[in-house]
C-alpha cells in the first residue's frame, strides 16, 4: 500500500523557489504514476505535473512549463517538484499522489488518482 507524505512548502516572494518533497513508501519504479496537484482557495483541484511509469515519462500544466521540475528517486522513495521563477498564482495547497498504471502515459487529472498525501501549503507573495 501506497503512503504519501509532503513537505517543503512556505512562504516566498515572487520570482523564488521552493523545493517540495514527497515520500512514497510502497510505489515501485515498473507500476506507478506520480503527480502533483494543486489547490488555491475557491478553486478547483488542478494537475501541475506527472511523472512515470518508472519516470520515462513526465508532463506538465502549461502555466508551469520551464519553471517546474517533477523527478523521482526511487532510492529515496521521494517525489520532489522544483519550483522556481514563482508567481503568486502559484499559491495554493500542493499534493503528491499515486496510482497504478499500466499505460506508457500518466494522466493529469484527478479523477485518474486513488492515493493522496496530506497537502503542503505554498505562498508567493508579490
Amino acid at each position: 500500500q501506497v503512503q504519501l507524505v509532503e513537505s517543503g512548502g512556505g512562504s516566498v516572494q515572487a520570482g523564488g523557489s521552493l523545493r517540495l518533497s514527497c515520500t512514497t513508501s510502497g510505489a515501485t519504479e515498473s507500476r506507478y504514476c506520480l503527480a502533483w496537484f494543486r489547490q488555491a482557495p475557491g478553486k478547483e483541484r488542478e494537475g501541475v505535473a506527472v511523472v512515470g511509469p518508472g519516470s520515462g515519462y513526465s508532463n506538465y500544466a502549461d502555466s508551469v512549463k520551464g519553471r517546474f521540475a517533477i523527478s523521482h528517486d526511487y532510492a529515496k522513495n521521494t517525489l520532489y517538484l522544483e519550483m522556481n521563477s514563482l508567481k503568486p498564482e502559484d499559491t495554493g495547497m500542493y499534493y503528491c499522489t499515486a496510482v497504478v498504471w499500466s499505460g506508457s502515459m500518466c494522466p493529469i487529472r484527478d479523477w485518474a488518482y486513488n492515493t493522496w498525501g496530506q497537502g503542503t501549503q505554498v505562498t508567493v507573495s508579490s
